[in-house]
């Protein structure tokens, strides 16, 4: 039976709502090992279609627009680049890191529909990519 105490609720409320945060925050930024030896993250992206393309957004905070490459290969969108560690040329303790870092790779599988990687931009610390479609 729970507790009628306030406080004791409203604290078991906190720990559930931070303990839901950590897992949405580990499910938009996974850590995963490839099939090399670097350790590997996955940005979380957005796609959106209409008759004429597809338009992926990729957040990549950190990430120097020269530093990251995307491609199709054959049915693949590949999105790969490096984010360094903001600060790292200072002489400082880490006291929190939690925006992901280091090499990473995603991969997208796009419709079996030929299709052209029309346009690269940044936009507020996103890469925003035109996918044309090819009729």
């Amino acid at each position: 039976m729970p507790s009628r105490d306030p406080i004791n609720w409203m604290w078991a409320e906190a720990c559930q709502l931070l303990n839901q945060a950590e897992r949405l925050q580990r499910q938009f930024f996974r850590l995963d090992y490839p099939r090399g030896a670097r350790v590997a993250w996955q940005p979380p992206v957005d796609v959106f279609e209409d008759e004429r393309e597809f338009v992926v957004v990729v957040a990549l905070p950190g990430v120097s627009p020269g530093n990251a490459e995307a491609k199709i290969d054959g049915r693949t969108l590949l999105i790969r680049a490096m984010r360094r560690v903001s600060l790292q040329d200072r002489l400082c303790s880490i006291e929190r890191l939690e925006i992901p870092h280091g090499y990473f790779e995603r991969r997208l599988v796009l419709p079996q529909i030929r299709l052209e990687l029309d346009s690269q931009q940044w936009s507020d610390g996103c890469l925003v990519l035109t996918i044309r479609k090819i009729r």
